[in-house]
């Protein structure tokens, strides 16, 4: 195949159209992941009535803000007594890591103008984690909008339900609320484990989490255990990340 027509999207198996059967795989792997992610929103909900925030302050602030961990931090600072600034301060620093996801999803959404300040408010965890498993962009594309416009219409929704019953729930954990999310990025990362690259970043990423949760703030950790994509890709050389030629467009 010749460089000219490798770099059109029509012939390029990066950009190779879905297949119907793919498609649905691809519908049905972002609606698993954002409804068991979207139901963890009504703990928010709950959480930031407990926290003195009012139903209205507590939907606002699922909507505009729409990150979990940095949602979780300010309402846990503010329900501790803790000052506006601190909340933000720390919430800031949660976020951080969209902005590291931002430099992965960018390159497989492509996306300008309007559409790309909508793709930079869904770049979440979940949203990303499904992109970047794909074996495609446009595989990559669909996972990415389903499962971030999935997550941020229940997540909202829960977060309304939430605020609304308050207390009456109890604890996320009883109902097994805390785990879903957890689950769901079980399930996806699995079957990525087929090389001893990514087996080795998981055990270490596994060993800095468990390491550091104890000691630092929630979500800190998280931001961490991207030292050890960095540590295995720099010591791996890249091989790994070897393309093929008719891969360079």
């Amino acid at each position: 195949m010749s460089a000219a027509a490798a770099g059109h999207e029509g012939e390029h198996a990066a950009y190779a159209p879905l297949a119907d059967e793919q498609r649905r795989a691809v519908l049905r792997q972002s609606l698993s992941v954002g409804v068991a992610t979207g139901a963890y929103g009504i703990s928010f909900g709950a959480l930031g009535v407990a926290s003195g925030l009012s139903i209205l302050q507590t939907v606002a602030l699922s909507v505009l803000l729409f990150s979990g961990g940095s949602q979780f931090a300010v309402v846990g600072i503010l329900g501790a007594g803790g000052t506006g600034p601190a909340a933000v301060a720390t919430s800031t620093l949660l976020g951080l890591r969209n902005g590291l996801y931002a430099l992965q999803t960018s390159r497989i959404l492509g996306v300008a103008g309007l559409r790309r300040l909508l793709a930079a408010h869904v770049t979440i965890d979940e949203s990303t984690a499904v992109a970047v498993g794909q074996e495609n962009r446009h595989a990559g594309r669909l996972g990415f909008w389903a499962t971030g416009l999935t997550v941020f219409a229940l997540w909202n929704l829960m977060t309304l339900v939430g605020a609304y019953v308050g207390n009456a729930l109890g604890e996320p954990e009883r109902w097994g609320l805390d785990a879903a999310a957890a689950a769901a990025f079980t399930a996806l990362l699995w079957p990525r484990l087929r090389s001893r690259d990514a087996a080795a970043t998981m055990v270490l990423a596994v060993a800095i989490a468990l390491l550091t949760s104890p000691l630092l703030p929630v979500g800190v950790p998280v931001i961490l255990t991207v030292l050890a994509a960095a540590v295995i890709g720099l010591s791996g050389g890249g091989r790994h990340e070897r393309v093929d030629p008719e891969d360079v467009a």
